[in-house]
């Protein structure tokens, strides 16, 4: 080890916080402005306008697609939509437990079956990000219906990328201000610079492994309730609440208790997260189109009582809890739901990562004895 070395020189940054290591194109999380920006496009300046599949296009080919580009774009995720008949019946084989470790099983196991896994060419690699882009959806509703022994829906070619996802997992068409919510939700998660499920998918692909791993790292990452599982934990909290007159009670008890408030504070952003007004507008329409403001409600009055109690910002799980919810999304779903919206940021990276790539080997510090003495078996203590 050298004097260079940061280990050398004993300087651990924990969780590698602040420690830049790399470049990218795809996205800037601005913790000082606390902006969102996907490839030079504020987020405010998508949500709303451009439609996930715009987005997705967008963080995959690095500039907003063209009215041609986007009907061809459309049509191959279209058509990508449906699954196998060996993955169908293989899903109906495993058990339904955790919903996502069943995603990230499934997944692994399609690149298994996938011939082609081990071509890490840039044509091949843009062949896997379509078809999970697309067939995410599929097997996150099929799962559901599995599980409560309803019939399966095949995906519907004339409804957008939101829409389909709602009328397969509820098995009507949507209304469409439902579907243009969910596809907010989509395109306001659709990436997030190197958090931890991102670097889990470019380390593994760093290895030149397949694509398949890249995208099970990040899903084996998102599952914790530290990341991708905190919109769970937030709705949890809300329904706990129950309704808007017991929110004091439960900050004063909170704060008693020395426990988190889920849905508060981020790593990054100094103020508050750029994509949770947009979430808490969405929230709120969704719950006055439902008759059923219980749920926003709740989470505005916490919201307050939390910033009066601790100045503590909301994060993007706050108020995509509610949001999802009114969309009718079962609360264990909602961390696939993320993973739903993120495939397409995780795809980009993993060709991002392989265009330039170098193996990802940290340092670290270590801290143990050292120069230790062997001693026979019949020497050592109990």
């Amino acid at each position: 080890m050298t004097a260079q070395d940061p280990a050398a020189a004993g300087h651990v940054q924990k969780g590698l916080e602040g420690v830049v290591v790399s470049e990218t194109q795809l996205s800037d999380v601005d913790g000082a402005r606390c902006q969102l920006i996907y490839r030079g496009y504020e987020i405010g300046e998508l949500v709303g306008k451009a439609a996930y599949e715009e987005v997705s296009f967008l963080l995959l080919n690095g500039h907003l697609p063209s009215r041609t580009e986007l009907a061809d774009w459309t049509e191959q995720l279209v058509t990508r939509r449906a699954l196998s008949p060996d993955i169908i019946q293989l899903m109906e084989q495993l058990p339904f437990g955790n919903p996502m470790a069943y995603l990230r099983s499934v997944i692994s196991i399609m690149g298994l079956a996938d011939s082609c896994a081990e071509d890490l060419s840039p044509q091949a690699l843009r062949e896997r990000a379509l078809d999970l882009i697309a067939k995410t959806p599929t097997l996150i509703t099929l799962f559901d219906r599995l599980r409560h022994k309803r019939s399966m829906l095949g995906p519907r070619p004339d409804l957008g990328h939101a829409a389909n996802f709602l009328f397969m997992l509820h098995g009507e068409e949507p209304d469409p201000e439902f579907a243009k919510a969910l596809d907010a939700y989509f395109v306001l998660l659709a990436e997030h610079g190197f958090n931890a499920s991102t670097f889990a998918a470019r380390t593994a692909v760093a290895t030149q492994s397949d694509f398949y791993s890249g995208i099970t790292a990040a899903l084996g990452t998102l599952k914790g309730p530290l990341h991708g599982a905190a919109n769970t934990k937030a709705m949890e909290m809300l329904m706990e609440i129950g309704s808007p007159d017991q929110v004091e009670p439960y900050v004063q008890k909170t704060l008693s208790d020395h426990k988190r408030f889920m849905g508060f504070g981020h790593r990054v952003y100094k103020g508050e997260d750029p994509r949770a007004k947009h979430l808490k507008h969405f929230s709120h329409q969704m719950g006055a189109a439902r008759g059923e403001l219980q749920w926003f409600e709740i989470s505005e009055r916490l919201q307050d009582a939390v910033w009066q109690a601790k100045k503590l910002y909301i994060n993007v799980d706050f108020y995509s809890a509610s949001l999802l919810y009114y969309l009718r999304i079962p609360v264990d779903l909602f961390t696939p739901m993320f993973a739903c919206a993120r495939t397409a940021g995780w795809a980009a990276h993993i060709l991002e990562q392989l265009g330039d790539n170098r193996l990802i080997r940290p340092l670290a510090l270590y801290v143990g004895p050292r120069d230790l003495k062997f001693a026979p078996l019949d020497q050592r203590s109990a």
